[in-house]
């Protein structure tokens, strides 16, 4: 049996089928939490503002618009709600050693080898302009229109931060020694 789209799933829940929303949460939560830790450095509020997004999409459920990946559009409200809190907050909250654990267990998920390992490492002295590029091009496999729509960025701009940010990591992969083997 095929596994369904995203955009069949969410045909499905607009038609009432809460099992295919809960197969959207399941399949995007992970990414979503990873991708909005990386504004506001907490995963606990990453989790909280991970689970305001698909609440979000359960109250709003007819706004979402085919023309988009629904990818690009979690990712949209992503980002939305993080600046959100972030400007609530007027500060973004520091690591403690126990958001870290946290962090590294959410992490092992996304970048499961050595390799990664070591990407992600010099991902993180990127700005976080440069870092959310190359997470939604080179690990969301995201299209420059939709890194575009998420980043209200023109596809041109989106190609030029996104060379920016592979040039800068190429930089401190040289410059750090990371090792790239496979």
């Amino acid at each position: 049996m095929e596994e369904k789209t995203d955009k069949e799933l969410y045909k499905e829940f607009l038609l009432g089928n809460n099992k295919s929303f809960e197969e959207i949460v399941i399949r995007h939560k992970d990414s979503i939490i990873y991708f909005i830790q990386r504004y506001t450095k907490s995963v606990d509020i990453a989790e909280d503002l991970a689970q305001d997004v698909f609440v979000y999409i359960l109250m709003h459920k007819k706004n979402y618009r085919f023309e988009y990946s629904l990818k690009t559009y979690l990712y949209t409200i992503a980002k939305s709600k993080a600046l959100n809190y972030i400007k609530r907050e007027k500060r973004i909250v520091a690591l403690d050693e126990n958001q870290y654990e946290d962090l590294e267990e959410l992490e092992e998920k996304v970048f499961k080898n050595e390799r990664a390992e070591n990407l992600k490492n010099a991902i993180q002295k990127l700005k976080l302009e440069y870092q959310n590029a190359i997470y939604l091009a080179d690990i969301e496999e995201l299209s420059y229109k939709e890194i575009g729509h998420i980043l209200n960025k023109t596809s041109s701009s989106v190609k030029v931060l996104i060379y920016r940010a592979r040039k800068a990591l190429e930089k401190i992969i040289l410059e750090e020694g990371y090792k790239y083997e496979n």
